[in-house]
């Protein structure tokens, strides 16, 4: 019989160690209200995610494509007329996004630390380099990993 032992752990980052989808959801609230004289919220959040999901092989992860589909579905709902206003208030979410302050998650310091003692630690995130390395530097957690790789888009492959 082979001995297995775990020596390796890898952790994903967003919405395990701290917030971020929560940011998501406000700021399509947001988005949706700027538009509810064209649409209704759901038919804006539905045309949303099918720009998101458009857009993935171009824009990747992140708020700045987020931000871009956003954008696009504003110019769609509206026909073109969407004024300059409303992408100026689209852009300024999107930067308050990327400047949002980010603090761990309840007891996951406590928890990667004990882990670091033990095991080899790998953050292991996708989305944006540029924001992905912001939210770790901020979350002063980076010292706690042996590695991070920030990739594209995850699979089990």
């Amino acid at each position: 019989m082979q001995n297995h032992e775990l020596t390796t752990i890898g952790f994903d980052a967003d919405d395990t160690l701290w917030q971020n989808e929560q940011f998501f959801r406000i700021t399509e609230k947001r988005f949706a209200a700027l538009l509810a004289d064209h649409a209704e919220e759901e038919h804006i959040s539905a045309r949303l995610l099918e720009a998101e999901k458009r857009n993935l092989a171009v824009y990747g992860f992140g708020i700045k494509g987020f931000t871009l589909s956003m954008i696009e579905t504003a110019i769609e709902i509206t026909e073109g007329r969407a004024p300059a206003s409303v992408i100026a208030e689209i852009l300024a979410a999107g930067r308050e996004m990327l400047g949002h302050p980010i603090e761990a998650l309840p007891h996951a310091r406590e928890t990667v630390e004990k882990l670091a003692d033990a095991y080899r630690l790998v953050l292991i995130t996708k989305g944006d380099l540029f924001d992905q390395e912001r939210k770790l530097a901020q979350s002063g957690l980076g010292d706690l990993f042996d590695a991070v790789e920030i990739v594209s888009d995850k699979s089990p492959a």
